[in-house]
């Protein structure tokens, strides 16, 4: 676990916007929802009908990771990634397909 240098709360590792305060570790500022939500779905939540926030693409890795031949294995490794939406008031995640991968784009 890392702290976020603005609230101290604490991230998983792999984050790089704090949930708490919507501190980005990329761009080393606090992101405004309206800006994180840029070309991003329109969607509100189904509990509470508050608007989702974009919190970024996440990529699955499922397959074996088997010590000094885990190389090898990456041939029978199965990835997938997801948009995550959080809706900020219940705390509910919804997963969407990406929307700018062309390999999901209905035709």
């Amino acid at each position: 676990m890392k702290k976020c240098p603005n609230c101290k709360s604490e991230m998983e590792e792999n984050f790089e916007l704090c949930w708490n305060c919507n501190f980005s570790l990329t761009e080393n500022k606090v992101l405004d929802i309206k800006d994180l939500n840029d070309n991003k779905k329109d969607i509100n939540c189904l509990r509470c009908n508050t608007p989702y926030i974009y919190s970024g693409e996440y990529k699955f890795h499922e397959g074996p990771r088997i010590g000094i031949l885990g190389n090898i294995f990456e041939v029978f490794v199965n990835r997938e990634a997801f948009d995550i939406y959080v809706c900020p008031k219940c705390g509910k995640v919804e997963f969407f397909i990406p929307t700018d991968d062309s390999e999901y784009k209905l035709e």
